[in-house]
């Protein structure tokens, strides 16, 4: 059986929001955000007035921010679905946020943390062990993927292009599409 288009995004987003989940009680709130921009702080051992901190702290506010904006719901937490349809929503309205872009470069800035403006094998490693808890056998696929031209590290030219496609392809091939597994 073949994964239509539409369900390629759906899935890709469902998948989003189990990561975002922290309590797993089957909604969204502010606090999965907080603690999603805390696992960066805390990853990368970030002092909270570091910049980088700043800008996924902020980042993380405006996007949340946004969700609620586009879910049009009388809460401030959101269902699956609800977060589904808002990010749909989100990713293509740039009127105050372009999240593939500002919160594509706000993460890059803090797994480079050489600041070389590559992101490595062992950096990527890092970013998906301390920050998403992921030891999958295959999450390190995703990093080959990702390095399009084959030089051995990620550019930022590559990793915003991978967050636009996570948010924005069909495509279940595309290296933004195995940012939470294989689709």
């Amino acid at each position: 059986m073949t994964t239509t288009a539409q369900d390629v995004l759906t899935i890709k987003l469902e998948r989003s929001f189990d990561a975002l989940d922290a309590n797993h009680d089957g909604y969204l709130d502010w606090t999965d955000y907080q603690k999603l921009a805390d696992r960066y702080v805390q990853a990368y051992k970030l002092d909270k007035n570091d910049r980088r901190a700043r800008a996924v702290q902020s980042f993380c506010q405006i996007y949340w921010l946004e969700l609620l904006r586009h879910a049009g719901v009388g809460s401030d937490r959101l269902t699956k679905d609800q977060f589904v349809t808002a990010n749909r929503l989100a990713v293509i309205d740039t009127s105050r946020l372009n999240i593939t872009e500002g919160g594509g470069h706000a993460i890059f800035d803090v797994i480079d943390v050489d600041g070389d403006n590559e992101i490595s094998r062992d950096e990527f490693a890092r970013f998906l062990r301390d920050v998403w808890k992921s030891d999958a056998p295959d999450a390190m696929d995703a990093f080959m993927k990702l390095d399009t031209d084959g030089d051995g590290a990620i550019s930022r030219q590559e990793f915003i292009r991978a967050v636009r496609e996570h948010y924005l392809s069909n495509d279940p091939d595309a290296p933004g599409s195995l940012f939470f597994g294989r689709v």
